[in-house]
């Protein structure tokens, strides 16, 4: 007997998330103050998606995703999102 697929909406498959990440980790690196702050976090981010080794500890990291509600975003992210339901919806 074939199964039955129910349809989804575009609605349950994009949403807009607020996301907190916290990591902690040691790092042997030269002169990281005197970068700007953008790739100073670029380039801490790198480091630590390598994971460990001689040149970097790992000592902790927590990740907080909470789903907001369309009207919490900024009027660019809602329709920025608009657009992507949309497009959804047609193909």
């Amino acid at each position: 007997m074939g199964r039955s697929i129910k349809p989804s909406s575009p609605d349950e498959h994009i949403s807009i998330y607020e996301c907190e990440v916290r990591l902690k980790f040691r790092i042997i690196e030269e002169a990281l103050t005197a970068r700007d702050r953008d790739a100073l976090i670029e380039t801490l981010v790198d480091a630590f998606t390598y994971g460990s080794d001689d040149y970097l500890e790992a000592l902790d990291s927590q990740v907080n995703i909470q789903k907001l509600q369309d009207m919490d975003a900024s009027p660019a992210m809602r329709r920025q999102l608009i657009r992507l339901r949309n497009s959804n919806r047609l193909a």
